[in-house]
């Protein structure tokens, strides 16, 4: 089941793939049905906050109802960064799956893991490496165009 969600993420990945945005997508999870929905739209929007994570969050919000995503599952190609870290522990988000790691930015277990931290009041499980091959290749593709 967690690679139909993840899917459903690289599907969010390749519409920023489409718009020449770094090809990340989210999907937040909700008792078997997808809430929320995002993938990166920085340079579109020209706004930093627009990461694929906190749009999803922001949808998901909306179509519960809730600021509390407690019984929500993230599903994202590309490990979370620290402002989307951020995000999902104020969320309450249960798990994290995610495709590949970020050597650069990534603060669930990569760099470091916030989002187990005990001295936050909310810790998400998280689960590496989830069709990382498919992730990462979507994000090579791109920059390797982009470097051509």
């Amino acid at each position: 089941m967690d690679e139909k969600w993840m899917k459903e993420a690289l599907n969010e990945a390749q519409k920023a793939y489409d718009l020449g945005e770094v090809p990340i997508g989210c999907v937040i999870v909700h008792q078997g049905k997808i809430v929320g929905r995002g993938h990166n739209l920085r340079e579109t929007t020209h706004n930093a906050l627009a990461h694929a994570e906190c749009l999803a969050i922001k949808q998901a919000n909306m179509t519960l109802d809730s600021w509390r995503l407690d019984e929500c599952d993230l599903y994202v190609t590309l490990e979370p960064c620290p402002m989307c870290s951020g995000a999902i522990i104020n969320a309450r988000i249960k798990n994290i799956y995610y495709g590949a790691s970020d050597l650069k930015a990534g603060v669930c277990g990569t760099l470091m893991n916030l989002v187990t931290d005990p001295r936050f009041n909310h810790q998400a499980h998280v689960k590496k490496g989830l069709c990382e091959a498919k992730c990462r290749q979507l994000l090579e593709k791109f920059f390797s165009q982009l470097r051509a």
